[in-house]
């Protein structure tokens, strides 16, 4: 129906407005309609604990509006269980919502339907599947959190129109990034950074590049993007960008994550931790920190979405552990050459990975006559199948 494609429009635009406001918990939108026009809206913060049903009838109330009839349109499955708050579905039905119109279920195979049931025993009409698609998109790494409890991992990448990642070092100027896109294609970094929990890199791209890693966008977050560094034996500087932007005024800003081998030195974990760095040592595989470890520690402490920005080994290492659940690939038409570094190390070219991508969408970044190209798909599909 159209209307429910326009108020559904309107909630998940609400939904969208809290990137890096509601993590770890899902982006939710809520918004009650009486007789064809709004009457409260409402939206997950994590920090305001109240789910976006619960804000939206606070809002209605609050304006002074019955909702007794009124349809709700929510992107996500009402819940129906205990958490920090009450069940949502419990409200709806108390407040006495006539129908409700929900975009996806809960993709929690443990409640997954069960608020819609709840809903429909209690009389509210239910239509589901609305706008469904770009609901999920907007909570994809959620879903993938809440059923395989790890981080859902975007391995970013930008590369050359020979599918290269960096000129040979031979090239380059010691601590300064290589530029392979423009302006706009790196704005479009700085975006998926901030819709990001983490972003990871290893020690070899700190040496080469000196990069900060931080959220550029200017744009309000919870918390912290949380700059991850897999560095076995410790050898990043103490005067680097990020250990020299770990703290301010002598206060951990908590948001740089080192990890390590076990037997790394004691003396330069002492060091980097007063300079506000949190260190961890952690297991290895083969000579080398192990990636399942890596994301098991984050999965802990609630990082639900991971952005990989990684030099050759790192990318290759992500993809031949099929931990990477999305790629995003930005294409220039510089030409680095063969001497350059591959995309990933073990990959023969970034462009093969296109045939094993679900979903794929490409867009283009920068002026019509040269501008960069975006290629973005997924190697997992991060929901469950709806049986609703």
């Amino acid at each position: 129906m159209p209307d429910d494609l326009h108020f559904m429009q309107r909630a998940l635009e609400l939904a969208a407005s809290t990137t890096a406001l509601a993590s770890p918990n899902p982006q939710v939108g809520c918004v009650l309609v009486q007789n064809g026009r709004i009457i409260g809206e409402g939206v997950h913060l994590y920090e305001a604990h109240d789910h976006a049903e619960i804000a939206a009838l606070k809002n209605a109330a609050a304006l002074g509006h019955a909702v007794k009839g009124a349809t709700a349109y929510v992107i996500l499955e009402p819940c129906s269980h205990t958490g920090r708050t009450g069940p949502c579905a419990d409200a709806l039905i108390a407040a006495g919502i006539g129908r409700c119109v929900v975009a996806t279920g809960d993709p929690n195979p443990f409640v997954h339907g069960s608020g819609l049931q709840r809903l429909r025993d209690a009389g509210v009409e239910v239509t589901l599947g609305v706008l469904e698609q770009p609901a999920r998109e907007l909570n994809d790494a959620f879903a993938h959190f809440i059923q395989t409890r790890t981080p859902f991992v975007t391995l970013k990448a930008a590369i050359s129109v020979d599918g290269k990642l960096a000129p040979p070092p031979t090239d380059r100027a010691p601590g300064k990034p290589h530029w392979i896109t423009g302006p706009e294609a790196r704005a479009e970094v700085q975006r998926l950074r901030h819709a990001s929990d983490a972003v990871l890199t290893g020690i070899n791209t700190v040496l080469a590049d000196d990069p900060a890693y931080t959220d550029r966008t200017g744009l309000p977050r919870r918390r912290p993007l949380l700059r991850v560094i897999l560095d076995t034996h410790l050898r990043i500087p103490l005067d680097s960008q990020l250990v020299r932007s770990a703290s301010t005024g002598g206060t951990p800003n908590e948001d740089l994550l080192i990890f390590c081998g076990i037997s790394a030195s004691a003396s330069k974990i002492a060091a980097l931790e007063d300079a506000g760095a949190e260190v961890e040592p952690i297991v290895s595989h083969n000579g080398r920190l192990s990636l399942p470890a890596v994301l098991t520690d984050l999965h802990d402490r609630a990082i639900v979405s991971l952005l990989l920005e990684c030099g050759s080994h790192l990318n290759g290492s992500f993809l031949a552990q099929r931990l990477v659940d999305k790629v995003v690939l930005f294409c220039s038409e510089t030409e680095l050459g063969e001497a350059a570094l591959p995309f990933a190390s073990g990959f023969p070219s970034p462009f093969l990975l296109e045939q094993s991508l679900r979903r794929t969408t490409h867009t283009l970044f920068g002026p019509p006559d040269r501008p960069d190209s975006c290629l973005t798909g997924y190697l997992t599909d991060p929901w469950p199948p709806s049986v609703l």
